[in-house]
């Protein structure tokens, strides 16, 4: 993949992740924002690793599947190669779930 196609991805998928923590409590979005940081990779990516197979079980209490779609998230924040298909999904997720409008 050329550079200047990651660096598009990578936006892309910072754009996605800036309007939904518009959508979320303050708390949970600081958070969110707080785990992007490039001095965050050592919380991000571990915690990225654990939410993905914790989800798959997510018919446990406490677990959900909401894991997975966030783990895979924080893992594509580092991994390139994830970052072009989550756009997509990103992009079917947004056309599914409009903004409300009051």
């Amino acid at each position: 993949m050329a550079p200047h196609m990651s660096e598009r991805w990578k936006r892309d998928l910072d754009e996605h992740l800036e309007r939904f923590e518009r959508r979320l409590p303050n708390w949970i979005a600081g958070t969110i924002r707080w785990l992007r940081l490039p001095s965050s990779f050592w919380v991000r990516f571990p915690i990225g690793m654990a939410l993905v197979p914790a989800g798959a079980v997510g018919f446990l209490p406490i677990l959900g599947f909401w894991m997975v779609p966030l783990g895979l998230i924080l893992i594509a924040h580092d991994v390139p190669l994830m970052q072009p298909p989550l756009v997509r999904l990103l992009d079917w997720v947004e056309r599914k779930w409009p903004e409300k409008r009051t």
